[in-house]
């Protein structure tokens, strides 16, 4: 599976990462945070951005600059909620990680490669299902 990350992190180990996700045309393509970034939800950290905004930015790139990115140009042209998606919080109490996805990307390689990109492989994570994520 393709991974793309926006921004993309400092080379060198993956801290454990919060942020949103989707797999596009085939991508796996997202936008992380630190834990030190992240913002109180609850009991929760979540990432400060949401599905919808980084979508729209990206969209805003068009079909070329998505392209030159190394993104689907598809983005430019579909709606952000067309493609599955989720989010990967942190349970502040628990102290672990709650990756919420779609049905879709809920299979044993999906989920090692959102563990790889968010720098989780050691880190207890918890997989969920969503409303939000059909």
């Amino acid at each position: 599976m393709t991974i793309r990350v926006v921004p993309t992190l400092a080379v060198g180990p993956i801290q454990p990462s919060l942020g949103i996700f989707w797999r596009a045309a085939g991508v796996l393509v997202m936008d992380r945070s630190t834990l030190d970034e992240g913002e109180p939800y609850g009991d929760c950290l979540t990432h400060a951005g949401g599905h919808y905004e980084r979508w729209e930015n990206w969209r805003a790139l068009g079909a070329e600059g998505l392209r030159a990115i190394g993104f689907p140009d598809r983005i430019a042209s579909t709606e952000y909620d067309e493609w599955p998606r989720g989010r990967i919080v942190y349970e502040t109490g628990k102290k672990r990680f709650v990756l919420y996805a779609d049905r879709r990307l809920q299979k044993p390689s999906a989920i090692d490669a959102l563990k790889r990109a968010f720098g989780l492989l050691e880190a207890e994570v918890m997989v969920m299902s969503d409303l939000h994520y059909r």
